[in-house]
């Protein structure tokens, strides 16, 4: 099922069933293939200002197609991106926090959590 505010038969429930199927034939179960591609339509929604709400990290970071392609499959360290890490050391109130590389944010979030 697309996500809400997708129109029958129009271009983002396109996008959706080909995600959905191109997940679906790498062995994604049902319920991850459609969870990917929600997500990826609801950031192209967002991006091209088609939905309401949006984060900064939908308009701001690279495109879905892109993003895959440049973070998977490398070696070195993966997961959330350094503006990601230092938004949450915001929250957490870390000192120091600008200054900090990606792996210096790391350690300070974790530390932190503890």
């Amino acid at each position: 099922m697309p996500p809400r505010g997708v129109r029958k038969g129009g271009k983002r429930e396109r996008q959706y069933e080909h995600i959905k199927d191109a997940e679906r034939d790498r062995g994604a179960s049902l319920d991850r293939a459609e969870e990917i591609a929600a997500r990826t339509v609801n950031k192209e929604r967002a991006r091209s200002g088609e939905s309401r709400t949006r984060s900064r990290t939908s308009t701001k970071d690279i495109s879905s197609g892109r993003r895959g392609g440049l973070r998977s499959g490398k070696a070195g360290p993966r997961g959330r991106t350094r503006e990601q890490l230092y938004q949450e050391a915001r929250s957490m109130g870390v000192e120091g926090r600008s200054s900090m590389n990606k792996a210096e944010l790391q350690r300070a979030v974790e530390r932190k959590r503890r």
